[in-house]
């Protein structure tokens, strides 16, 4: 059944009730582990993100720091060179929502003076002790990432009581510090942080038990789009980023729940994704 889910992000107020979006991802970062290095000049992330645009993205999600498991830290300086004027130029020719990939306020806060609408923070506002407030002040939307550790040493040896229940209990202490804070509870929205401190058997579960994860009728988003995962239940090592697999979790998540799709590959995941949507919208 639809869920009466709002999501405020800035000026946007987004009625995700039967209808998901997808999340374009735009790395301009010289390491990604998928497409590090692709679109690390200002004119080919401006081409990248228009090509996902015309693709069907509604949101386009700028990160300046790679976060895959090994990644070194980048320092702010060299992350708001990197992403600043992808926003400021992006915001100059299109009205739909852009986001910061960032755990640094600085960062945030000059994406959002930018014309960013939405903060993306991998350590759930726990990274940086402004973050929270930067968030309460500007009305973005806030995406809230479980992740296990850090990116160096997150798929080190990740280990869960139950990782249902554990993932779950932070969404819920995240949503109660946060609100209290004075965050509004409507500009939250909540990612289990696949492959971030996680096992394949933990991917699984949480991608199996996503039901479980929705804590105060929040949106969640899923972001799963090449990871190393994929490869481990196919078997193959191919160095190429295989999209039909993502396509396929696309389908899957968005009958269980997901909301919000982060995903390389715009056009096809946007059409499973409306394709499921018909299926979970039939009448008969």
């Amino acid at each position: 059944m639809p869920r009466d889910v709002i999501w405020k992000t800035g000026k946007h107020r987004l009625d995700l009730e039967g209808r998901g979006m997808i999340m374009g991802i735009l790395n301009v970062t010289p390491d990604s582990f998928s497409d590090g290095g692709q679109f690390d000049s200002l004119e080919a992330a401006l081409l990248h993100a228009h090509e996902m645009i015309a693709e069907g993205a509604e949101i386009i999600d700028v990160g300046g720091e790679s976060t895959r498991p090994g990644a070194a830290p980048v320092g702010e300086e060299e992350e708001l060179r990197r992403t600043v004027p992808v926003i400021e130029q992006l915001r100059a020719k299109w009205k739909g929502l852009i986001s910061i990939d960032t755990t640094k306020a600085a960062v945030a806060e000059r994406a959002v003076a930018a014309g960013a609408d939405i903060v993306n923070d991998i350590s759930g506002l726990r990274g940086d002790e402004r973050m929270a407030q930067v968030c309460r002040e500007s009305a973005v939307g806030v995406v809230v990432m479980h992740m296990q550790g850090e990116p160096r040493t997150m798929q080190a040896n990740p280990r869960y009581d139950d990782v249902i229940e554990d993932v779950r209990a932070f969404f819920e202490e995240r949503f109660a510090t946060l609100t209290a804070f004075g965050i509004a509870p409507e500009q939250l929205c909540f990612d289990p942080g696949i492959g971030f401190g996680k096992t394949l058997a933990h991917n699984l579960t949480l991608l199996a038990e996503l039901p479980r994860l929705i804590v105060n009728e929040r949106p969640l988003l899923i972001g799963l789009s090449r990871k190393s995962f994929i490869a481990k239940v196919l078997g193959t090592d191919s160095a190429d980023p295989e999209e039909w697999p993502t396509v396929a979790l696309t389908a899957a998540t968005r009958a269980k729940g997901a909301l919000i799709h982060r995903v390389h590959a715009v056009r096809e995941n946007r059409e499973a994704l409306r394709m499921m949507e018909a299926v979970l919208g039939a009448k008969g």
